[in-house]
């Protein structure tokens, strides 16, 4: 199908009010979509359903899915740019909320100290004025400025409309084999990856790498751990460790496990959940959740000679899931863009320092409505 086409199903879904998602993984130019053909909100909660999820922060909300039996399945093929634009006009730092915010990490590190937490994640939301008529165009730059991120625009009309490009993998599944990764620390980007990393990062990253393993030690089979490296997503920097190994369990189980992971919600997770639940000043909603493909079917083939008809029979089908924890998002909702934005906040953090942290994370999402 071709890219006009695609963009024209999914315009009509949006203005029809039918649900819709359209998505697109790393380094892939392949866009596909999924167009629901009623408006009914349909949950899981074993994942054994084929769609796409879309899970909130809070574990106690429901898990929205779009049911691949309910939808059209739409593709193309959109040629990745190999440089990010960026818009040209000036981004403007805004100071709303500031002291809000620097009080909530101040309160943060007070809790770290006296209830030994050694992490806990604290976010804002920042409103931008914003037409929702751009949403989708909002989406095509989302795409060519961000070829390393798993980037989606989703739509329900009962629930609400949000846009993002994530870095960060939750799970991936084919078969029983799995991959994920420890994501953890920021700093700009300033042309190079060779850069220098504070012992707070570094701490942080660990948490992460730590935390998982142990989530997964009872559920996996050869676990496998790479040394922590700088990985770049947009205008940002990040300390990531890959993980792999092989399933022993259901997805659903190992969900549960992972979710909220510590780059996302803290250390110990039950105490720092209950901190964000009880001391961030907005509903997260399905900010810091996941979302994205459940148990559908990949075809893999032996042979990579299309000509040769014969060995094509050795073609395998396999069952895949990629499940991508939502960060670098908006919610598109009364003529506003809401810009979510949070950091890992330690014993050892700075306030405003940190508030620094999220007002560059904030201008990455501005840049592209800006542009």
């Amino acid at each position: 199908m071709l890219p006009q086409d695609f963009f024209s199903y999914i315009e009509n879904q949006y203005t029809n009010n039918l649900p819709f998602v359209a998505y697109r993984k790393s380094k892939d130019s392949t866009i596909k979509a999924l167009l629901q053909n009623n408006n009914t909100i349909y949950n899981t909660q074993e994942f054994v359903e084929s769609g796409f999820v879309f899970a909130p922060f809070d574990t106690s909300e429901d898990t929205v899915l779009i049911p691949l039996e309910k939808s059209e399945c739409l593709t193309c093929e959109l040629e990745l740019l190999d440089s990010q634009h960026s818009s040209e006009n000036e981004i403007v730092a805004t100071t709303t909320g500031k002291d809000n915010h620097i009080k909530l990490v101040e309160q943060g590190i007070t809790a770290i100290k006296k209830e030994n937490m050694q992490k806990v994640v604290l976010s804002r939301c920042e409103a931008v004025p914003f037409s929702e008529r751009e949403s989708i165009s909002v989406f095509k730059k989302l795409l060519q400025n961000y070829p390393n991120a798993f980037v989606y625009c989703w739509y329900h009309p009962k629930v609400g409309l949000w846009l993002g490009a994530t870095p960060e993998t939750l799970i991936s599944v084919t078969g029983n084999r799995f991959k994920t990764m420890a994501l953890a620390g920021t700093q700009p980007y300033k042309g190079t990856l060779d850069v220098t990393w504070q012992q707070k990062e570094q701490e942080e990253q660990q948490f992460v790498t730590d935390y998982i393993e142990a989530c997964l030690k009872s559920s996996v089979s050869s676990l496998a751990i790479s040394e922590s490296k700088t990985i770049k997503a947009g205008t940002l920097l990040h300390l990531q460790s890959n993980i792999s190994g092989i399933l022993s369990t259901d997805l659903h189980s190992v969900v549960n496990q992972l979710h909220p992971t510590p780059a996302i919600c803290g250390l110990p997770v039950k105490e720092a959940k209950a901190f964000i639940l009880q001391n961030e000043s907005y509903h997260r909603e399905y900010y810091t959740g996941f979302l994205g493909e459940l148990n559908l079917k990949e075809t893999t083939t032996r042979n990579t000679n299309r000509r040769n008809v014969e060995n094509n029979a050795y073609n395998t089908v396999k069952t895949v899931s990629h499940l991508f924890v939502n960060l670098r998002c908006m919610q598109i909702k009364n003529n506003q863009a809401l810009i979510y934005i949070g950091g890992g906040i330690t014993k050892d953090s700075n306030p405003l320092q940190e508030w620094e942290e999220t007002v560059s994370k904030a201008e990455t999402m501005k840049r592209v409505l800006l542009s």
